[in-house]
């Protein structure tokens, strides 16, 4: 199980559908570069594209971790490790990545 519990965790009492837009702003396309020390930590995640990089970024603020290990499950969220990593380095792919500290959520554009 993975704790999704950052100190900058939102409460509980904010509303979900104001974290989304916020995470919104936090969204942005980063060479694999960038991303790349933060599959070193572990910290890493891919997100299916059916889903919303936003809508999984307010499930690790709100520290849904039910439905976060849902998606881990399932498939549609993929913690990245080294075999992952490998394909990507010394690429110039863009992702698409949205910081939830300490964590960042990717998908390739």
């Amino acid at each position: 199980m993975i704790s999704i519990d950052p100190p900058e965790a939102a409460s509980s009492a904010e509303d979900p559908g104001s974290n989304r837009e916020k995470l919104a702003n936090y969204t942005g396309r980063v060479p694999w570069s960038y991303l790349a020390p933060h599959a070193a930590k572990g910290s890493l995640f891919f997100v299916d594209p059916a889903l919303a990089i936003e809508e999984v970024g307010a499930a690790f603020a709100d520290n849904r971790a039910d439905q976060v290990e849902a998606w881990l499950k399932s498939g549609d969220l993929v913690k990245i490790e080294e075999l992952h990593a490998a394909q990507w380095n010394g690429t110039d792919t863009e992702f698409e990545a949205l910081v939830v500290t300490p964590f960042v959520l990717c998908r390739p554009v």
